[in-house]
């Protein structure tokens, strides 16, 4: 297999995975995971990203935390999210949402149920480990960009190794939780988590994927 194709393998299989197995990744693989991520092109090189990454007994005692926070405070994210979906954006993501809630059966218009699966992100799907991506502020949306990187090269590593993520930006919402959590110092931007471990290949959540936009709808050709 030509490398290009061992890359778009390792592109094609990873998906954002929503519920694991109980099982811990070995500190190596972990570690072999960062350093490959870090490895992404950066600004002059400037690496902005750094990551906490907890093993299980501080992942279960951030799940609390971070359950204990969406209950009592409202979000306050240090990356402004999005203003709006329009359009492509929209229909992307409502596609994607009504793929999610088709795999495990909620029906449309069942609030409540929706709502119950939506806070499975605060739960981090069960996952025995969490990473928290964060960016050296002064950098601004540049620091971030580069740190976008990361975290994509981060997914495509973990997978390589057999490891599934899901990147969650609804987790860095409650930025000042996360703060308090981590002692994380006013001077690094919380962007997003990533919860990772080894996916429950039988519950039915991982088993739906999104579509991709066809070619001619992001490549715009100048002759």
């Amino acid at each position: 297999m030509t490398e290009i194709a061992t890359f778009e393998t390792l592109l094609t299989r990873r998906h954002s995975c929503r519920a694991f197995q109980d099982k811990s990744v070995p500190r190596a693989d972990i570690e072999r995971i960062v350093t490959a991520a870090g490895r992404v092109p950066s600004w002059c090189n400037a690496q902005p990203w750094q990551v906490i990454i907890t093993d299980k007994a501080a992942t279960d005692a951030f799940r609390t935390a971070l359950v204990s926070a969406t209950e009592t405070t409202a979000p306050a994210p240090d990356l402004a999210w999005p203003k709006q979906y329009t359009g492509a954006y929209q229909q992307r993501r409502r596609t994607c949402g009504g793929q999610l809630y088709q795999a495990v059966g909620i029906e449309k218009g069942d609030r409540v149920a929706s709502a119950k699966q939506m806070a499975e992100n605060f739960h981090l799907f069960g996952a025995p480990h969490v990473a928290i991506v964060t960016s050296e502020r002064d950098l601004g949306p540049y620091g971030a960009l580069d740190c976008g990187g990361f975290i994509t090269a981060f997914t495509l590593a973990a997978e390589a190794l057999g490891v599934a993520s899901i990147p969650q930006a609804a987790v860095a919402a409650y930025a000042p939780a996360l703060r308090d959590h981590f002692q994380i110092p006013d001077n690094r931007m919380i962007l997003c988590a990533i919860s990772f471990g080894y996916r429950d290949a039988d519950h039915p959540i991982n088993g739906f994927r999104t579509d991709r936009a066809d070619l001619d709808e992001v490549l715009d050709w100048r002759a």
